[in-house]
């Protein structure tokens, strides 16, 4: 007989461990049941953060979305002020310039700040990878 706390399922999430002489079988159970749990705990961080960085993606996406929709606004009414500034140089081909160039400085501003979000969008889970890396050393030496 050995002397050991209870696991996580037979004392209850968040309590102070329970010392009190169990078998091998019981320990070999206890520490299956806290690696179950932890492994349960390191799985929901990871969706969590994953589904963190996917709302930067799609927030980003939309950004790429609205530039590329000035981008096509731009292309439009440039090409209506190139009509009108051959056809004749009057006050209505400068006014699709002006509007030409409001565009394309919104579609500048979307391009940038779309690219920006994306690049802050990390592919992996930062946290999860810490706290792997940590199970695992600890795994490696338990009693430092």
């Amino acid at each position: 007989m050995a002397t050991t706390y209870l696991g996580s399922q037979e004392r209850g999430q968040g309590q102070t461990p329970v010392v009190r002489d169990a078998s091998m079988g019981e320990l070999l159970t206890a520490v299956a049941s806290d690696l179950q749990t932890l492994a349960r705990q390191e799985r929901e961080l990871a969706k969590a953060e994953i589904r963190q960085e996917a709302v930067k993606a799609g927030k980003a996406a939309g950004m790429y979305g609205g530039a590329g929709f000035a981008g096509s606004m731009t292309a439009l009414f440039l090409s209506l002020a190139a009509v009108f500034g051959l056809a004749a140089a009057i006050p209505a081909a400068w006014a699709a310039l002006i509007v030409t160039a409001v565009w394309a400085v919104v579609a500048v501003v979307l391009a940038a700040l779309g690219r920006s979000r994306l690049r802050a969008v990390s592919p992996q889970p930062h946290h999860t990878v810490e706290t792997l890396k940590e199970d695992a050393q600890w795994a490696r030496h338990p009693t430092r």
